[in-house]
């Protein structure tokens, strides 16, 4: 623990937050898909803390659905979830074609994989990659075909592997990044955690002091949870006991495990509101500990906005040398997480971003 000091990253001089002031960053997100499809109840699941079988009693959405979802300090998700009505549609491409396509950073499509019109979805699909690409032609685009548990196993792999096909085939200039999704699984925070993990505007400083602090306590994975979602933001893992490829294991073949304990870790919370009364959208721990014969792992709340998982070799001394090492580490991490100081410019965002 007397070596803690240097667990600040001497690699590349980096300016402190505190020195320097950051402005707060927004990226405006479009939900869009056709109605039914599932965007609501992903959505409630990601950010609200429901459960799926809660997702039943939400009703369709009317027209723009506009949140604001804070992560990692200055940065802010601009959410619209849009109503996908025929008519809605027809007024976003129409009517409102500059305000909603204007300053876009991420279009999230979403394609109900047992939709009895994918013709019909296409075209709709071709009318807004159209207009993204007129008014925010260097968005990023992403894919989720959904309710993929509707179909059976067998048959997931190719249909899923034909739609995408087909959907690329209809998105103009972009390069759209695809995933399988179901709200029954934890294949549906692998998609948002890919997707936030893309919008994090500092990602680079956070993942070089996550290592340099799983080095340091001697880890065999560290892991940084957004506080309210629980997504994974950012990872780290000893090479010896995972290289990150499905393909090559190495000792844990489990490659989709950082979303498996998301969705666990999210259904504990679920279990903790219920039996003790507390909102689910309360902090339920402060600290969650587990010891195995052959790992230990902790979690705790970390900075504002995160949560941190680490996982060790079973040994008390080493298991509390690192929770007492992790807590001390806060700050370097709080400053990462922090928001923008107080300033003439707090709040600010680029040009290209104010009308978002």
């Amino acid at each position: 623990m007397d070596n803690l000091n240097n667990l600040s990253i001497q690699d590349e001089p980096v300016a402190s937050p505190a020195s320097e002031p950051r402005k707060q960053k927004k990226k405006k997100v479009l939900l869009m898909g056709k109605s039914g499809s599932g965007k609501s109840s992903m959505r409630s699941i990601i950010f609200s803390n429901y459960v799926a079988k809660d997702t039943r009693r939400l009703g369709a959405t009317i027209d723009v659905d506009l949140s604001h979802v804070k992560f990692l300090g200055n940065l802010t998700l601009n959410l619209w979830d849009c109503g996908g009505q025929d008519a809605f549609m027809e007024n976003y491409l129409n009517q409102q074609r500059q305000h909603v396509f204007s300053n876009v950073g991420v279009l999230i499509y979403v394609f109900d994989i047992e939709s009895r019109d994918f013709d019909r979805d296409l075209l709709t699909y071709r009318s807004i990659v159209q207009a993204l690409a007129q008014f925010s032609p260097t968005a990023s685009v992403y894919l989720l075909i959904h309710k993929m548990d509707l179909i059976p196993p067998v048959q997931r792999e190719d249909l899923y592997n034909h739609r995408v096909s087909i959907v690329r085939s209809k998105s103009a200039t972009f390069d759209p990044t695809p995933f399988a999704t179901s709200i029954w699984d934890q294949s549906l925070y692998k998609a948002w955690a890919e997707i936030i993990h893309d919008l994090v505007p500092n990602l680079d400083q956070i993942e070089k002091h996550l290592g340099s602090l799983g080095k340091m306590i001697m880890a065999e994975e560290v892991l940084l949870f957004e506080r309210s979602s629980f997504l994974v933001v950012s990872s780290w893992c000893s090479k010896e006991i995972f290289t990150g490829d499905k393909d090559n294991p190495a000792q844990n073949p489990t490659y989709d495990r950082n979303e498996r304990l998301s969705n666990i870790i999210k259904n504990f919370k679920q279990s903790t509101s219920r039996y003790t009364g507390t909102p689910k959208s309360a902090e339920q721990f402060s600290v969650f500990e587990l010891k195995m014969p052959n790992f230990c792992m902790f979690i705790v709340k970390f900075t504002t906005n995160t949560y941190l998982g680490v996982v060790l070799p079973p040994g008390e001394e080493r298991f509390n040398a690192a929770m007492e090492n992790c807590y001390i580490a806060r700050k370097e991490f709080e400053d990462l997480d922090s928001p923008a100081k107080k300033s003439a410019d707090r709040g600010a965002t680029s040009e290209s971003l104010e009308t978002a």
